[in-house]
């Protein structure tokens, strides 16, 4: 009876720990080697007003670089200004002078894992250099400039300038098909460039409008002023997947009894063969571990 009671639960529980190699040996393949697939951050800016500007006073006996930005916003840290006027100091007899002013002024820049995008968006713009504090340089009713960059896609750059623009006080139409050149006499002459667009498989850039300034009022040389502006720019850069690393393919598992498939050996090998294998040795050692035990304890 001793030796009944005893090998009854020895078979058991060596039965129990076979299944247990049988089951556990298929989930440990599966899940080796598994990653999820990650991702970098995209890139994005935005700026409602850059000026690249040298302004000469008084005959160039005084050299004042005119360099200034608005509402200038980078991600991947999301932000957004809406400032809606830029000043300079020291070029109007040491007076605050007004660059830019606009109703609306808006830069916006966003990042994620999966999406960055620039924008800006102006109205009733109002631009101003020295030399000229009575007539804008160029007056402008809206405009808008959008960089999409979304993950898988391909980037989209676009701007929208509707209407006409005046530029030295002259109403003008700029076309996207090229430069726009305006002169006016005694005063200076502009030249624009509309929706400045390119885009590579990762990246875009929007700028709404580009001038190229040489303004000397009258050639009085009382305030020369030359460069570029750049009005309603925005750029992005997509995030860049990071490739997951590839899983190990999961055992192709197959009833008990069931007829062998294609795929088997000849000498009758399955995916299955290592875990009956080795469920196999643990009951034979677990076996001949109670048949030791339980003559030990009949002598």
């Amino acid at each position: 009876m001793n030796g009944t009671n005893f090998r009854m639960p020895a078979r058991r529980w060596a039965t129990v720990a076979t299944a247990a190699v049988l089951a556990a040996g298929p989930a440990t393949l599966a899940g080796a080697g598994s990653a999820h697939a990650s991702t970098d951050q995209g890139r994005a800016s935005a700026v409602v007003l850059r000026t690249g500007l040298d302004v000469s006073l008084l005959n160039k006996t005084v050299d004042v670089p005119l360099a200034v930005s608005l509402n200038e916003v980078q991600a991947p840290r999301s932000a957004e200004k809406t400032a809606l006027s830029a000043r300079l100091d020291g070029v109007n007899g040491g007076q605050p002078f007004s660059v830019l002013s606009a109703d609306v002024a808006t830069a916006r820049a966003t990042a994620s894992a999966t999406k960055a995008e620039g924008y800006t968006n102006l109205a009733h713009v109002r631009l101003h250099v020295p030399g000229l504090p009575l007539l804008s340089l160029v007056e402008i009713d809206a405009v808008t400039s959008r960089a999409t960059c979304a993950a898988g896609k391909a980037p989209v750059a676009e701007s929208h300038l509707p209407g006409a623009v005046t530029v030295l006080g002259k109403r003008v139409t700029v076309t996207a098909s090229g430069p726009t050149a305006v002169e006016v006499p005694g005063v200076g002459s502009v030249r624009l460039d509309l929706s400045k667009t390119s885009t590579t498989s990762r990246t875009a850039a929007a700028t709404a409008l580009e001038l190229k300034v040489s303004v000397n009022p009258l050639k009085l040389n009382v305030a020369d002023v030359e460069g570029t502006v750049t009005l309603a720019r925005a750029t992005c850069e997509a995030p860049e997947a990071v490739a997951a690393t590839p899983s190990a393919p999961a055992p192709d598992v197959q009833p008990q009894g069931a007829p062998a498939g294609e795929g088997l050996a000849e000498t009758g090998g399955g995916s299955m063969t290592p875990y009956v294998a080795g469920g196999a040795v643990v009951l034979l050692v677990l076996g001949v571990g109670a048949v030791l035990t339980a003559r030990r304890r009949r002598t």
